[in-house]
């Protein structure tokens, strides 16, 4: 059974999207200062743990080394030179 669209049902479909649209825009209006500020009050306590200056865990005069440098190692066996050419 094959039903055909209607101009009546159309404007239905146009009246709710526009009501659904309207209503999300007033609630989001409502309810945006709330968020924003739940979310930079997370930002913040974020921010606070990470900065937060940790107790030394070593003796003052010692020296510790985190990372070690990288070794440059030299291949010697990087390939075959080519002497080459220019043709004019």
């Amino acid at each position: 059974m094959l039903q055909t669209a209607s101009f009546i049902g159309l404007l239905k479909t146009l009246l709710i999207f526009v009501l659904v649209y309207t209503i999300f825009k007033y609630l989001m209006r409502l309810l945006a200062p709330f968020i924003v500020k739940s979310i930079a009050k997370k930002a913040e306590s974020h921010f606070r743990n990470q900065s937060a200056p940790k107790p030394p865990t070593q003796k003052e005069g010692e020296i510790s080394i985190d990372k070690m440098p990288n070794s440059k190692s030299s291949n010697n066996n990087v390939g075959e030179y080519v002497d080459y050419e220019e043709i004019e």
